[in-house]
């Protein structure tokens, strides 16, 4: 049996209750070291596997194999692990066993949910969730996206912002933006949220500034709607006030 497990942002007290009973009624717990090291102190007297990034293949393998052998596996996701987390793949390579092992997916909170609850209410109307790493989508899908939804006005969550290989690809999702959107959009930078050291900017679209960001970074940037008020973002639903 594999429970893949989301475990929110960072912290404990941002976990589902399905996510903790599954991670205690496992014994055997495989997962990104990040993530792993985020939530060491439930695994007390459980098997721990834990690996690098770029290596979620091999333990999928792993949860798969130690599954078949009678063990009961958490897989672990950060976040939700629907959302660019482990879900998926598992699922993929399950359905090629000619065994197949039972799966169950354990929801989480995601990082644009984490972040939107500090910011305000940035996603009260339609929003999507681009990520700007390019290692399994090619770049000019990602841009073709950013596009069409910056022309549909969607609020924009954007995930995986920028890293040092790729520290340009940010300032080119803005640039392509603001073709669409006003420079008074709000945007909303969240780093580590939902962790001990957290950090959080609000700021307009022609302020934006791409240095705060890295991996660890929710990028939010608002509708034609959207405004701040008070130190928070509010996208309006459409309720007459």
């Amino acid at each position: 049996m594999i429970y893949v497990v989301g475990t929110g942002p960072g912290s404990e007290k941002y976990m589902t209750q399905e996510a903790l009973e599954a991670i205690k009624e496992c014994d055997t717990i495989v997962g990104y070291k990040t993530y792993i090291k985020l939530i060491r102190h439930l695994l007390v007297d459980k098997i721990v596997i834990e690996n690098g990034m770029r290596q979620e293949k091999e333990r999928c393998l792993e949860a798969l194999d130690l599954s078949s052998k009678g063990k009961k596996v958490a897989l672990i996701s950060g976040g939700d692990s629907g959302v660019y987390g482990m879900a998926g793949l598992i699922l993929e390579l399950n359905s090629k066993r000619t065994i197949k092992e039972e799966v169950k997916i354990v929801q989480g909170v995601t990082s644009s949910i984490s972040a939107a609850s500090v910011l305000g209410a940035p996603l009260m109307h339609d929003f999507c969730q681009i990520s700007l790493s390019d290692l399994m989508t090619p770049w000019s899908i990602i841009e073709k996206r950013i596009k069409l939804a910056s022309d549909a006005d969607f609020v924009i969550c954007i995930y995986n912002p920028r890293s040092k290989g790729r520290s340009e690809h940010l300032e080119r999702a803005f640039e392509i933006m603001a073709e669409y959107k006003s420079a008074d959009t709000p945007v909303g930078i969240v780093k580590n949220a939902g962790r001990d050291n957290q950090e959080v900017y609000i700021m307009n679209l022609k302020d934006m500034n791409y240095e705060i960001c890295d991996m660890s970074t929710m990028v939010i940037v608002g509708n034609k709607e959207s405004y701040i008020d008070n130190g928070k973002i509010v996208t309006p639903r459409g309720y007459n006030i």
